[in-house]
């Protein structure tokens, strides 16, 4: 039998004022825009936000969280080094062959290293590396990066190399995707995306003189928009310029995309306005901190009929800049929820409705473990079952 929705009404918060939300506007340039508040999961704006695109060098996010997850999960490490192949160099090296680390035939560069020059300088000579060093062959590591977008659920994305170069439609992505690539890699991989994503330039290879090469980070976010630590940007012919980026102001956290700009310049304007009208027209009202206890969860087969529900972290929602409103929070969950049940897991959500506003999901976690229910315990449940008492 499928199961049903449980909603529990939680709580009215309601304060004087107008109860309707008067919901910002904005009037940006870029064709293609996305942009989310990740303390509370409201898209503050969305255009064409599911359209397929191009995703140039903004690929190279997926490439690192890749790599991120591989070294989270002990398969390689930092200090391990690669070899850069010669034919490798040959096809990524000169004007042609758009952003470069700078390597060297024959070369042997950390994963580390590698991934700076990936991050940092959007090399791609850096990217097709780190893809052979890890997977072999380039393809290989595509088909890495294709099995990640459909474990985070990207619904409009293919890869068909590590670098976002043109390959004539196989790669795409949509804003939305980006979006979730760059919140997924900040939410699991914190340390290393505050150590790859935040740094504002990186040094490697020489010039014919023998001076050292040092490249900015491209970030256009970065000295314009407080806060700024990431993520990256793209250009190619076929899809103009764009950019996924993110800052954080008082421990709110924004993600923004933008593409198909028609200029470098542009790109800079156009992405730090965004950014500033996310942080300035709209405000984050906190609800719960993390640990605190919203409510319980009927628990089936379980040897305890119901488990806490908290807050895995704090909660918050976002509402538009000086809006006093009334809201109302509900638990929602598919229940009873079914025995075992792990400390932490997810298995409920907060749902706050803002008059005017589209609906803000926000997650719930169980308080502690619940095993299963033992043989006596069942049978127990299954005779109050039958006299209608269970």
């Amino acid at each position: 039998m499928r199961k049903s929705p449980i909603l529990l009404a939680l709580a009215m918060f309601a304060v004087a004022g107008s109860s309707q939300a008067q919901r910002p506007e904005y009037d940006g340039e870029a064709p293609i825009a996305y942009l989310v508040d990740m303390s509370s999961g409201a898209v503050l704006f969305a255009r064409n936000a599911e359209r397929r695109i191009p995703p140039a060098s903004m690929a190279k996010m997926m490439t690192a969280h890749v790599v991120f997850d591989l070294l989270d999960e002990g398969e390689i490490t930092l200090d391990q080094e690669c070899t850069v192949r010669p034919d490798t160099w040959r096809q990524w090296s000169g004007p042609s062959a758009g952003s470069t680390m700078f390597l060297s035939p024959g070369e042997q560069v950390s994963i580390e290293n590698l991934l700076y020059g990936v991050v940092t300088v959007s090399g791609n000579d850096a990217s097709v590396v780190l893809a052979e060093c890890i997977s072999g062959t380039e393809s290989a590591f595509a088909a890495l990066m294709n099995r990640k977008a459909e474990e985070l659920g990207l619904e409009n994305s293919n890869f068909g190399n590590s670098t976002g170069w043109p390959d004539e439609g196989e790669s795409y992505v949509s804003a939305r995707d980006l979006a979730r690539i760059a919140i997924a890699t900040i939410r699991r991989y914190p340390e290393y995306y505050s150590q790859f994503y935040g740094r504002r330039e990186f040094t490697w290879g020489e010039t014919m003189g023998g001076e050292p090469i040092t490249q900015p980070n491209r970030n256009p976010l970065i000295g314009n928009v407080n806060g700024a630590d990431g993520l990256k940007t793209g250009h190619t012919q076929e899809a103009g310029y764009g950019f996924t980026g993110s800052a954080v102001q008082d421990g709110r956290r924004l993600v923004m995309v933008v593409a198909g700009l028609d200029s470098y310049n542009q790109r800079i304007g156009e992405s730090t306005r965004f950014m500033e009208w996310g942080f300035n027209a709209w405000q984050s009202r906190q609800l719960v901190a993390s640990g605190g206890r919203v409510g319980t969860a009927r628990i089936q087969g379980g040897s305890a009929r119901e488990v806490g529900l908290v807050a895995p972290r704090n909660l918050a929602i976002t509402v538009p800049a000086g809006l006093i409103s009334e809201r109302q929070a509900k638990i929602v969950y598919q229940g009873p929820v079914r025995a075992p049940i792990a400390e932490g897991q997810h298995i409920a959500d907060l749902v706050v409705e803002t008059p005017g506003m589209p609906a803000q999901r926000l997650p719930l976690v169980a308080e502690e473990a619940v095993g299963e229910r033992g043989f006596f315990g069942r049978a127990w449940a299954g005779l109050l079952s039958l006299l209608g008492l269970g």
